[in-house]
């Protein structure tokens, strides 16, 4: 473990190079930061901390840069998370308190605000929503043989998809139809609808399989859309603002990452993640090309004690840490508010 000293001298050049990209030099931090050090005493430092893989030293400057390694100890044990500014928190206050109803709208939101606040890029999944029960169900006639079928949930999502019926089937009798699938299917949470759910609906309808089976795949479809994942991006050209990145062929790498929905999803929904807590990987932590040289901040939100959905941000390694963490912890705590105010009692 380090030393004090070295501590403060490495915090001191992580702290300066986030904040200008240029190598640091020792005179540079013997004259910015009151470390009672000569630049001579720093300079040997410094050449201690590359020696142990915390800088390194790029052969074009005198001066060192933090390496994967010295960002991990930055952010583990040497960086100050600061609480956001009452400017930064009454702006994220105006920005979430448009009309939101659904909860897509809710993430796509959050995701916008993240990007905007951190100028990086952002990352969202949409809720697995499961748990999620029938708010109501309607099949309405649109013409002769098709019908649109219509599910609402207590989250305020709403899916439709088109089906097939007989043509024999007359308007009144899909009105009949849907008043027994709300009667049956109400309250009920999306995996709740098995079998003998199903079995009881054909009994009170009393209507042959040919009708009921299109509506009921109908149902499924809907219920499939509800819970499949999207992904929100946002700020995807942030990136390019830093000098990191000028490089053609390392902004072309981190784009086409960006084009990844599925892995990105996949990364955003990992098993490693728990609740509450803030997860970061830094350069060489990222297994996935394009992101090597990347750091990825991400967090979990959840209804009650479970977790739904995650959010993150991705930026270079230089990345701003506190601002982005402080920013999150901040975004995520709305989130899980409005989160109650939607889904209501049904969160318990």
């Amino acid at each position: 473990m380090l030393d004090e000293r070295k501590r403060r001298i490495l915090r001191a050049i992580i702290d300066d190079y986030i904040d200008t990209a240029e190598p640091i030099g020792s005179r540079t931090i013997a004259r910015k930061h009151e470390l009672g050090l000569s630049s001579a005493t720093i300079r040997n430092e410094m050449a201690d901390l590359e020696e142990m893989g915390y800088l390194a030293q790029p052969h074009t400057s005198a001066g060192r840069v933090p390496s994967d390694k010295g960002y991990r100890l930055y952010v583990d044990h040497l960086m100050k998370v600061n609480e956001l500014s009452l400017e930064d928190i009454e702006g994220i206050k105006r920005a979430m308190e448009v009309k939101i109803n659904e909860l897509s709208q809710l993430i796509r939101q959050a995701s916008v605000i993240m990007s905007r606040i951190t100028k990086y890029t952002s990352m969202a999944t949409t809720p697995q929503l499961k748990k999620s029960t029938f708010k109501a169900v309607q099949v309405v006639p649109i013409e002769t043989g098709k019908a649109l079928v219509i599910v609402v949930t207590n989250a305020g999502l709403v899916r439709n998809t088109l089906v097939k019926v007989p043509e024999r089937i007359t308007p009144d009798f899909l009105i009949q139809i849907s008043n027994v699938l709300n009667d049956k299917l109400k309250g009920l949470t999306l995996n709740q609808v098995n079998s003998t759910i199903i079995g009881e609906i054909e009994l009170e309808i009393s209507v042959s399989t040919e009708v009921l089976i299109p509506i009921l795949h109908g149902i499924a479809e809907c219920i499939s859309q509800v819970d499949s994942v999207d992904v929100f991006l946002d700020g995807t050209t942030n990136i390019l603002n830093y000098p990191e990145f000028r490089d053609v062929v390392k902004a072309r790498e981190f784009l086409s990452f960006l084009d990844e929905r599925e892995l990105i999803s996949k990364l955003l929904q990992s098993e490693e993640h728990k609740q509450d807590e803030i997860e970061i990987k830094i350069g060489s932590e990222n297994h996935l090309e394009g992101i090597k040289d990347c750091s990825l901040v991400t967090a979990t939100y959840s209804v009650g004690d479970v977790i739904i959905g995650s959010i993150g941000v991705i930026g270079p390694t230089r990345m701003e840490y506190p601002r982005v963490i402080s920013s999150m912890n901040h975004i995520r705590k709305i989130i899980n508010q409005e989160l109650k105010k939607i889904l209501g009692d049904n969160t318990e």
